[in-house]
């Protein structure tokens, strides 16, 4: 999760000179402009809707990674290539009261998943506990959004995706497992959910390009290369996952020294979770580029969703206060002195980034997704009618 704009400034995170003049657009604006976006594939109205949504909450959340900034490369150029579709049915393979098992048919993962959440909340709602299964799925975007559609409905929530190899295992450095996010969400009496949406990884590869659209160095010891060197030129870095000669390392770095080996066991969790109840695949064969060649081809994506009804157990009022009790006895523990003077819990720093990104009026747009923007704006279908001078032009 990248850190929100007041949380930079209370840890004195610096920025480039020009990060202040960068143009500030609207949510709204932004929302519906990729909601067009989609339109223009093919994509149905309603889930079209969806998709936007997905994106744009994890531009107000401050997760930049996730949002404007995947919408050309992983979504737009996906379809374009043709190795995902905007328009697939999503079909039900197995069904019990509590579970299920679904298949996305390599349809947008962006509307797949809230399908799947929703199902498991519903199931939820009826018997306590709603699992949901996913295969031939494609990017979910923010895994936080799973989490959270379940506390918007009292319940608590637990998500994953595979993604394509990027982490190595300990004391490896061939990447064999994704980021593969492990995410909770809870509900409390704060202005916010307790949700924990974090890779399985030091880093992750959407954090690498926006290290490459800012044009700095990726920190030392989040990526490793095949000759087990660690790696921050981030340019570089980028083209040598493609080919698969540099890996990121697991949550605790690189060997066993400071704790590697656990996010290792996360991440290989995730993968099974993914994969297992799926029989999908993993590996080499979700890369997303066919080695032999240098084409794209599909990314069949498993996922997996739960929700708890917390009222099948305890009041929801108890549940929250509880959490947010403990919550709040955490934030005002004993500060180190060396340190910012606060302490964040998980979704506080999202909620952080909402509020000032909503004060300033919207999110920031950088130069590189301005041409991303103008670019779709001028090739697709009925988007330079719509759009004939965009906020920055």
């Amino acid at each position: 999760v990248d850190l929100p704009d007041a949380k930079k400034a209370k840890t004195n995170g610096s920025k480039p000179a020009a990060a202040e003049e960068l143009p500030i657009v609207d949510f709204e604006y932004m929302k519906e402009f990729m909601k067009e976006v989609f339109l223009s594939y093919g994509v149905t109205p309603e889930r079209a809707e969806i998709c936007s949504d997905v994106l744009i909450e994890a531009d107000k959340r401050g997760i930049d990674s996730h949002g404007l900034g995947r919408l050309k490369p992983i979504y737009c150029d996906r379809m374009d290539d043709g190795i995902l579709w905007p328009e697939k049915p999503i079909d039900i393979i197995t069904e019990s009261e509590t579970t299920a098992l679904v298949d996305g048919n390599l349809g947008l993962g962006l509307y797949i998943g809230p399908h799947c959440m929703q199902m498991a909340i519903d199931k939820a709602k009826k018997f306590g506990v709603g699992f949901v299964a996913c295969r031939n799925s494609t990017h979910y975007g923010i895994a936080g959004y799973y989490a959270t559609m379940a506390t918007d409905q009292g319940c608590i929530g637990f998500t994953g995706t595979n993604a394509r190899p990027s982490i190595a295992p300990t004391f490896g450095v061939e990447p064999m497992m994704g980021t593969n996010p492990l995410v909770f969400g809870l509900p409390s009496t704060d202005d916010f959910p307790f949700v924990i949406d974090c890779a399985t990884s030091v880093n992750q590869r959407g954090k690498i390009e926006k290290y490459a659209r800012e044009g700095v160095d990726t920190p030392a010891g989040a990526v490793i290369d095949d000759q087990g060197i660690e790696r921050t030129d981030t340019e570089g870095i980028l083209r040598d996952m493609v080919l698969g000669k540099c890996a990121l390392t697991p949550v605790g770095g690189a060997g066993d020294k400071m704790g590697g080996y656990k996010g290792f066991g996360w991440a290989a969790t995730v993968e099974l979770l993914c994969t297992a109840l799926q029989s999908g695949p993993w590996g080499e064969d979700i890369c997303g580029v066919d080695r032999a060649t240098g084409k794209p081809k599909p990314m069949p994506l498993g996922h997996f969703f739960l929700a708890i009804d917390i009222e099948k157990i305890c009041p929801l009022d108890t549940f929250k206060k509880n959490t947010g009790e403990f919550l709040k006895a955490v934030r005002e523990s004993k500060k180190a002195p060396n340190g910012p003077g606060r302490i964040w819990t998980a979704g506080e720093p999202e909620n952080d980034a909402r509020l000032a990104r909503t004060a300033q009026g919207g999110m920031k747009v950088v130069v590189p997704l301005q041409k991303n923007m103008i670019d779709l704006r001028n090739n697709r279908p009925g988007l330079k009618e719509k759009y004939p001078k965009l906020p920055f032009e």
